[in-house]
């Protein structure tokens, strides 16, 4: 599919995007994407958070919801895989249309609302395929009539724990009512405190991340640092889509509720990323999300903080050849300014 996507892609774009992901996903099921993207340059290998990378790109969550294709994803050559968000309970999301392309910012606006197959599916799909190589993660969320937000992030987590080799915590989603305030000092520390009790109690510790959002105030800021650090959790993401709509967004596109991403993301959530360094001291391993279209966007993200990075948004714009580029124009990056390991250059 690498080499025929240049030809599908004029029909793919001009299909309804969640028509054209059912047909993407048909194709990396059925394995006509995907293949042996070859070994990774040396220099690209890492380690975050005890886990060994063959590179630091990996597909962000959003794309494989309920766990479907991971091991089609990592054929494409990406470094690790984060699938979800994942609820405990299925739930359809929110109506459609709710998907909405910008082509001419390379961005995407999305309102799902955590569609998902529900935790059973899910975890019936990491169990198939535990064992196999290549390193797949598990973002989970919360159902959106749930109350108590903390008892279905505990669910995800017990029941995925034994199965991802890492977990996210999402809290920082735009499209469930009211989760990004659990975002706030005191809700988080109370949510992580708990989600890390599940994950002690559970009889496997993969590393522990949160996701956070872009749309945040200094004192919001400030907060989260301190409360990541106090907890004990392994990471955090940075960042989620955002609220906010850009100039370059067309008027009739920027008055469609939900969360942007792509190429408009890219510099606010490198920021937000470089803040977060800094507020934890670079003592928290950080993953750099956010509009990612390139190996210097790589090189960028990795630069102001982050060990690892992800991508998603870009893949619908450019293709599953894209991986291939990233990894070969950070590789050259890293080299050309004298870094002979990606761990050399996070921060620098």
């Amino acid at each position: 599919m690498s080499d025929l996507y240049p030809l599908a892609r004029p029909f793919l774009q001009a299909m309804d995007p969640e028509r054209a992901q059912s047909l993407v996903f048909s194709a990396l099921r059925s394995g006509l994407a995907g293949g042996d993207p070859g070994p990774d340059d040396p220099v690209l290998r890492t380690r975050l958070c005890g886990l060994d990378l063959p590179n630091p790109v990996g597909l962000a969550a959003g794309f494989d919801k309920d766990a479907e294709v991971p091991d089609a994803m990592l054929r494409l050559g990406f470094g690790f895989v984060e699938c979800g968000t994942v609820t405990p309970l299925p739930q359809p999301g929110n109506p459609r249309p709710r998907l909405f392309r910008v082509p001419s910012a390379e961005a995407v606006i999305n309102r799902f609302g955590f569609n998902s197959l529900g935790l059973d599916a899910f975890a019936a799909r990491m169990q198939a395929r535990h064992g196999r190589p290549g390193i797949v993660g598990a973002n989970v969320g919360k159902n959106k009539e749930q109350q108590d937000a903390a008892a279905d992030y505990a669910a995800g987590i017990r029941r995925l724990a034994p199965l991802a080799a890492y977990l996210v915590v999402n809290v920082s989603s735009p499209n469930t009512p009211g989760l990004r305030a659990l975002q706030g000092r005191e809700p988080l520390a109370a949510l992580l405190g708990r989600c890390l009790e599940v994950r002690r109690a559970a009889g496997a510790e993969p590393p522990l991340f949160l996701k956070v959002a872009p749309d945040l105030t200094e004192e919001d800021k400030a907060d989260i640092a301190a409360v990541a650090l106090e907890s004990g959790i392994d990471g955090l993401v940075v960042s989620n889509t955002t609220v906010s709509r850009p100039p370059e967004i067309p008027a009739s596109l920027a008055q469609e509720a939900g969360g942007l991403s792509g190429r408009p993301l890219f510099t606010p959530s490198t920021r937000v990323l470089a803040e977060f360094r800094s507020l934890t001291g670079g003592r928290l391993p950080l993953i750099g999300v956010g509009g990612i279209a390139s190996g210097a966007d790589a090189y960028a993200k990795i630069r102001a903080g982050a060990s690892a990075v992800q991508l998603y948004t870009a893949l619908s714009y450019q293709g599953p050849a894209l991986v291939r580029r990233i990894k070969a124009d950070l590789a050259a990056l890293l080299k050309r300014d004298g870094f002979a390991s990606v761990a050399e250059a996070v921060g620098r």
